[in-house]
This record gives C-alpha cells, sequence and structure tokens, in this order.
C-alpha cells in the first residue's frame, strides 16, 4: 500500500499524464481491456473443458452446478463483450 503522500503524489501525476497525452492513456486502457477480455475467455474455456470431469470426479450435483455457473458466466459475456474483448 501506499502511503496518502505517495498516492497523492501518483494521482497527480496520472492527471498530468491525462493532460498531457490522452491518446497514450486510452492506448494503454484499451490495451489492459483486452487483455482482461482474453483472459476471461481462456478461463471459460478451461472450465468448459474440465466439467465432464468433474462431474464424473466430483458427482452430478457438482457437475450442475458448475454447468449453471458457466451458462451464467457466458450469459455475462455474451451482455459485456463490447467491453470485455
Amino acid at each position: 500500500m501506499l502511503s496518502q503522500e505517495d498516492q497523492r503524489r501518483f494521482e497527480q501525476i496520472t492527471r498530468q499524464l491525462r493532460e498531457s497525452d490522452p491518446r497514450f492513456v486510452a492506448r494503454l486502457n484499451s490495451r489492459i481491456k483486452g487483455r482482461r477480455g482474453r483472459y476471461m475467455m481462456l478461463m471459460t474455456i478451461v472450465l468448459w473443458a474440465s466439467l465432464p470431469a468433474m462431474t464424473v470426479l466430483a458427482g452430478r450435483l457438482a457437475g450442475a452446478i458448475c454447468a449453471m455457473v458457466l451458462v451464467a458466466n457466458a450469459a455475462v459475456m455474451w451482455r459485456f463483450r463490447r467491453r470485455l474483448l
């Protein structure tokens, strides 16, 4: 954690950067969003691929719960697809 003085200085530096070079800041923000979307997509694929093994090893109830969570995840990803990718 940063001290309050360091936090204030950091915010001042980022504010100056946003004012002086908004294109650079926008490019950084888009990279972060893209990376977050790729990680979420990769995690979803891995979880869907592991669903059959989880069902066999942990039982049908665990598999059903995992499937419901993954369906909800897919719905959220579909809803916010423009923000994630």
